[in-house]
């Protein structure tokens, strides 16, 4: 059986992430997706402090962001984080939605590529320590 390879959490933007059009300013979806990632990794104790001691790092090589309807100061979101690819990068698809509406607010994506932080260089395969901590095989 495949594990849920997925996590939600909420979060109410505060007044210093709204812009002049009284919108949640686009750059702060990023720090948005990076809470829900950590939150959905930490859920499989592989968070960024596990990846270290592990021996990888693993930044963020592609992002991809579909603004849909804006978020509002004091409206609650619910960020849902799943892992879709795990064999050759990290691959998590996020969607955003009003909490109480469930309306659509953005969709998104990141891709992660492991990195041996003994040698420096790109693992062109998943390390299999990810596999492990995820309750996968390699597709």
């Amino acid at each position: 059986m495949k594990p849920e390879l997925h996590h939600e959490i909420e979060l109410t933007p505060p007044f210093h992430d709204i812009d002049l059009m009284e919108v949640v300013w686009h750059g702060h979806y990023v720090k948005y997706l990076e809470l829900a990632r950590c939150a959905l990794l930490a859920k499989f104790d592989y968070d960024y402090p596990q990846m270290l001691a592990s021996g990888f790092a693993w930044p963020v090589v592609d992002m991809r962001l579909k603004y849909v309807q804006p978020a509002l100061y004091g409206k609650t979101l619910k960020i849902r984080a799943e892992i879709t690819e795990w064999e050759n990068r990290l691959r998590i698809d996020y969607l955003i939605r009003d909490a109480a509406t469930g309306r659509k607010v953005n969709q998104a994506h990141t891709i992660q590529v492991a990195v041996s932080l003994a040698t420096k260089e790109l693992q062109y395969v998943c390390p299999p320590v990810l596999w492990q901590r995820l309750g996968v095989k390699p597709e």
